[in-house]
């Protein structure tokens, strides 16, 4: 009768078996991973070599450092291959994927589509989206194939995505635009409430103001003559206040820029309409617009933009020596600091004058809304002129900036396409 083995032989035994799983392992390892280009197996009589082609090594490296999940597909849909990136996307060890079926890991829901796109890919490549079910949980993933023909074996060949980033960034730029549809509703309400229900008693304000100036001046003492003065000239601010906001409010709607226009003829318009105040102030302007062509925007609003410029160069002109203003324009070839080009595909406005000036530092501020770098009893307005003409030439797809020093004047500079892309 054999004796049974003693528990040293047994322990001996169990540490050889697991240093041949260990040795096993790390050899698989090693081919999955790149690290050997071949085995020599051996056998009863023989030894066996088997060579990995240096082709399929740089491949096999490739696919296992990639963020993606990389399979290979049987003809019947089974998982012949894997990369650690899916094992860890469905979260299952690699020895618990290898030989089932892709399908089992896809919801109920998608496994036509599934099938529909295993059928086209077998005819050459596919693509789709599905879902995966994993632990209870709903994985979005783009599911990319290609058929594959080696030594007469057709396989796929199979890139799964993890789409749910960018599911997520979808909803939240979903819900980003209800919450802009949601305010841009608010802001037609407000345009509403200001030019009827606030303009409404701001009017009979300054009717009835009037009135009272006209009729009793005689018996309104001096102070309360200086009061009811303040009284009309705060509502007249604050009637340009809303028309400025409104007209504001009113850029961020859905209007046509498709107008065809010569910006040349438009500007020597609006100069004709300051044909006043530039005879008032002596003021001398020299124009170069043969180089502007006709262009795409909305005519009204460019119009705006324009004026907005020139009536502060006719109003922060300097008391001593005579104002002066500069207006060109010219096409170019690129948007920012291009070079004339008679065939380009932007225009360029130059509007340059020899007033007050500002610091440059605060070049950007004044595009700002109510931003003022003045008082206002210095220089009457509102603040909002050039945050109207910088939202206006945003809104062509354009851009504007300003540049001056204390003193020397200023200098704006618009850049827009000829062509909206409506």
């Amino acid at each position: 009768m054999k004796s049974k083995p003693s528990y040293e032989a047994l322990e001996s035994e169990l540490d050889e078996v697991k240093h041949q799983l260990f040795e096993a392992h790390e050899i698989i390892e090693a081919i999955r991973t790149g690290q050997v280009d071949a085995l020599v197996v051996e056998q009863e009589d023989q030894h066996q070599l088997y060579t990995l082609k240096s082709a399929d090594l740089a491949y096999r490296v490739f696919i296992e450092k990639m963020t993606e999940g990389a399979i290979t597909l049987g003809k019947d849909g089974t998982i012949l291959y894997c990369n650690s990136q899916f094992a860890r996307l469905v979260e299952r060890p690699i020895s618990g994927i290898i030989g089932s079926s892709l399908s089992g890991f896809i919801t109920e829901k998608c496994q036509e589509d599934y099938r529909k796109l295993l059928t086209q890919s077998f005819q050459g490549e596919g693509k789709g989206e599905v879902e995966f079910l994993v632990s209870g949980q709903v994985i979005p993933v783009l599911i990319s194939m290609a058929k594959l023909e080696i030594e007469e074996t057709v396989i796929l060949s199979v890139i799964i995505t993890d789409l749910s980033q960018q599911k997520m960034t979808e909803r939240q730029l979903a819900l980003n635009n209800y919450q802009l549809a949601v305010s841009n509703t608010d802001l037609q309400q407000f345009a509403s409430v200001a030019s009827h229900d606030l303009q409404e008693p701001l009017r009979k304000i300054q009717i009835f103001s009037t009135f009272l100036k006209e009729e009793e001046l005689s018996h309104l003492t001096g102070k309360a003559k200086n009061y009811l003065d303040k009284i009309i000239f705060s509502a007249a601010r604050m009637k340009a206040l809303i028309v400025d906001i409104l007209q504001y409010s009113r850029l961020s709607y859905a209007q046509h820029i498709d107008d065809q226009f010569e910006l040349r003829e438009l500007i020597e318009e609006l100069m004709e309409d300051f044909e006043l105040a530039i005879q008032e102030k002596n003021v001398k302007v020299e124009m170069n617009l043969r180089q502007l062509p006709l262009i795409q925007a909305n005519q009204g609003q460019m119009r705006q933009a324009l004026q907005n410029i020139i009536s502060n160069s006719i109003k922060f002109s300097r008391p001593e020596g005579q104002p002066r203003i500069m207006i060109s324009g010219e096409r170019v070839n690129r948007m920012d600091e291009g070079i004339p080009d008679p065939e380009g595909p932007y225009c360029r406005i130059t509007i340059s004058d020899n007033g007050i000036g500002f610091d440059q530092l605060y070049a950007e501020n004044i595009f700002a809304l109510f931003e003022r770098l003045h008082t206002k009893n210095t220089y009457e307005g509102t603040g909002m002129g050039m945050a109207i003409t910088k939202k206006i030439i945003e809104k062509h797809n354009g851009n504007i900036k300003a540049m001056s020093e204390n003193g020397q004047g200023a200098t704006f500079r618009i850049n827009i396409p000829i062509r909206q892309n409506i």
